[in-house]
């Protein structure tokens, strides 16, 4: 979302530098997702070098992990070429946070051409991964003068994450399934864990509870195909937003750098 299909989340910064991997935001990134990525590349280039773009090996990696672990798999078109421009600066305001209400979540992606409905399907991919404590736990302590806990989070779930989550200031690494159910699995509980109120993030549960997005909560939790044929259209779409072509990108030498020393 920051400069589209581009690969420019993998450069990394200089001592004169910042890039999109240095904001807060970025730093739950995993690393050996980026060395995965700078493994493929450096096979790619013994074999046909200057080639193969960083973009769009992650595209393929994306499409990849999600059908190893039991989501769909969806055509990626190829010949995107990488980014020149990879800035510190430009993340913040390109980015979701967890504290964000519907609305502006909403109008982020409509904005951006994506649909309410296409909006929530991604919100699927969630279904994965993790998330830190310190990304949800102003819901686990203190959230208000009459509440101390989020009210729309389950209570026992509530209790499991507080325990988790107790010594998350000494140790920032702290962090929680986003799917408590099937962690490991791409499917469609993630979407029934919403209506029991065991969504991780704020940003989550929302979905549940607004009209706007309610029907298609409800829809992907009943039916596993409507989800994952909706994913799969709405991936292809996501994997060719504000790609580079011609003399707009390059084709890196190495991922975790542009091939001019300008960035």
């Amino acid at each position: 979302m920051v400069e589209g299909c581009d690969a420019s989340t993998l450069v990394a910064a200089s001592p004169l530098h910042r890039t999109e991997r240095d904001p807060s935001l970025n730093l739950d990134l995993p690393g050996d997702a980026f060395d995965t990525v700078v493994r493929a590349k450096t096979a790619l280039e013994l074999e046909c070098p200057d080639i193969v773009s960083c973009a769009d090996i992650l595209a393929v990696a994306t499409r990849n992990l999600v059908a190893l672990v039991g989501g769909p798999a969806y055509r990626v078109p190829l010949g995107r070429k990488d980014g020149l421009v990879s800035d510190a600066s430009r993340v913040e305001p390109n980015l979701l946070k967890p504290t964000m209400p519907a609305s502006q979540i909403i109008a982020f992606f409509v904005s951006r051409g994506f649909t309410v409905q296409e909006m929530v399907t991604l919100m699927g991919g969630h279904t994965i991964g993790f998330s830190h404590c310190r990304e949800f736990s102003y819901r686990l302590y203190n959230f208000s003068r009459t509440s101390p806990t989020d009210p729309a989070l389950n209570p026992k779930y509530a209790e499991g994450l507080k325990k988790l989550c107790e010594n998350y200031t000494k140790d920032p690494t702290m962090s929680a399934f986003n799917d408590v159910m099937t962690p490991g699995k791409f499917d469609n509980v993630y979407y029934q864990n919403l209506e029991k109120g065991l969504g991780l993030l704020a940003s989550d549960q929302a979905m549940a509870a607004d009209q706007r997005t309610k029907p298609f909560v409800e829809l992907y939790a009943r039916n596993e195909t409507a989800f994952f044929t909706a994913f799969a259209r709405v991936m292809e779409k996501l994997s060719t937003y504000k790609i580079k072509t011609g003399k707009d990108g390059e084709v890196r030498h190495r991922c975790d750098q542009t091939n001019t020393v300008n960035i």
